[in-house]
């Protein structure tokens, strides 16, 4: 089992590189760019941090409560809008629709996309865009629930994967993608509810055999990743924690502030960027993403 001295190399500090956002989330490392983008959400606006002159810019505004987002296999970003209840593609500032109903009604508001090696677009869809005044429009569940929705963008065929998560949020595969996992944020705005992951074994394409493999008593597990040995690396209340794929803890990364969710980067991919509330934060790391594509 690893320890958090082999995560993180010896001396390597939490260094805070801006500050001046409401909410951040979202983040996730554009190669092309070499800049890490992410979502400032309540002020309707992707922000995008340059390491190289340790400059940020804002990449676009009016930009509908954009949240999570992933590299397609082709490199372009997809991405999870709020505001328009949808999975979108963004290549060099156009944007365009990839997915927006599910049975001819909308998607309550997706939260976080991953892709598969197979070019499968695989997105969770709790209801935060919808009944957060600052995260998106006022609306209703149409199809009365919150899903794990898996997309076929070749040929179109969208099916709901995975139905036995009360508040889906995170989500991301193990390194050999035989683990889907699944951070279940349902306890976010009320006392009682689930702040945990639950994991799933992949048979030909579908999650099966849902268990709950690690729950945090530090509010929710928003957003999470997995590195190169199979670790999830989570967010909390008190900073990043840090669990083997069996859920045993590794240690806590402390931040000052509420973390949103994290993205590895940097030219080898061992740097981790964290949305933490307010702020971006970067430490140095000893591993990398276990969906590395750069």
């Amino acid at each position: 089992m690893s320890s958090l001295s082999d995560l993180l190399p010896n001396g390597t500090k939490l260094d805070k590189v801006f500050t001046g956002a409401i909410w951040s989330e979202g983040p996730c490392w554009i190669p092309q760019r070499k800049s890490l983008r992410w979502s400032d959400i309540p002020n309707n606006r992707i922000l995008e941090y340059f390491p190289e002159s340790r400059e940020t810019k804002v990449y676009k505004s009016e930009v509908e409560f954009t949240n999570g987002r992933t590299l397609d296999l082709d490199g372009s970003v997809l991405q999870c809008s709020h505001g328009l209840r949808r999975i979108e593609r963004d290549v060099n500032g156009k944007v365009e629709m990839v997915v927006d109903k599910y049975d001819g009604v909308k998607f309550n508001s997706p939260n976080d996309v991953i892709v598969s090696r197979d070019g499968i677009i695989w997105f969770t869809d709790p209801p935060y865009g919808i009944i957060v005044e600052v995260e998106g429009h006022p609306g209703i569940k149409e199809y009365q629930d919150c899903f794990v929705f898996s997309f076929d963008p070749k040929t179109q065929k969208l099916r709901p994967a995975v139905i036995d998560v009360e508040e889906p949020n995170g989500l991301a595969f193990s390194p050999d993608e035989s683990i889907l996992y699944v951070a279940d944020t349902s306890s976010l705005f009320k006392s009682t509810g689930n702040h945990h992951i639950r994991a799933y074994d992949m048979q030909d394409g579908r999650p099966k055999n849902g268990r709950t493999i690690i729950v945090i008593k530090e509010g929710v597990i928003d957003g999470f990743r997995v590195d190169r040995d199979g670790n999830l690396w989570c967010s909390s209340e008190i900073g990043v924690q840090i669990f083997t794929s069996e859920g045993t803890y590794i240690g806590t990364i402390p931040t000052p502030e509420k973390v949103g969710n994290l993205a590895f980067g940097g030219d080898d991919g061992s740097d981790l960027f964290i949305a933490a509330n307010t702020s971006l934060y970067h430490i140095k790391t000893s591993t990398c993403d276990a969906a590395k594509h750069y």
